[in-house]
């Protein structure tokens, strides 16, 4: 779209489904990097994609015309096909139905941005579900527990 205009950062986080799949160190580079590779094909710029075991944090510039939802449910189909193919683990992998999607301006970015490097060091302190909750409750969302991800810890 010609004189359109944006700046909109999105942290967006979801989960690995069943506790057999976890995000290994051994790929965990070729995952993100994958995931990395989705979301600039789609014409977006990735700033950082990283995360832990169980979970994956996302920061990306996202354009207007682009819903976040068909994004992500693109984003988790290719990345499962493509671990699948890779038969990086026993089984089948998948994602954890949902996702959480969180918008910061631009002078919080390099926040974000070390944030989800750390993730590791993050993690050595608290949970994925301890995390997940503080995210919906600093940014005011209101959710049913009985809709949030199985904690796969």
């Amino acid at each position: 779209m010609s004189n359109t205009y944006s700046q909109i950062y999105i942290h967006a986080i979801f989960a690995v489904k069943g506790r057999h799949s976890f995000i290994q160190d051994e790929w965990k580079e070729d995952l993100f990097g994958y995931i990395g590779g989705v979301i600039n094909n789609s014409g977006l710029k990735t700033l950082i994609v990283n995360g832990y075991r169980n979970h994956v944090h996302l920061l990306f510039e996202l354009k207007p015309a682009l819903r976040i939802s068909d994004l992500i449910r693109d984003i988790k189909s290719n990345a499962s096909k493509f671990l699948n193919e890779k038969n990086y683990i026993k089984g089948r992998f998948e994602w954890q139905d949902g996702y959480g999607a969180f918008s910061y301006s631009y002078s919080q970015i390099n926040k974000v941005y070390e944030y989800i490097k750390n993730q590791e060091e993050h993690h050595r302190k608290k949970t994925f579900k301890e995390e997940y909750m503080e995210f919906l409750q600093k940014f005011n969302v209101e959710y049913n527990e009985k809709y949030l991800f199985d904690w796969n810890e």
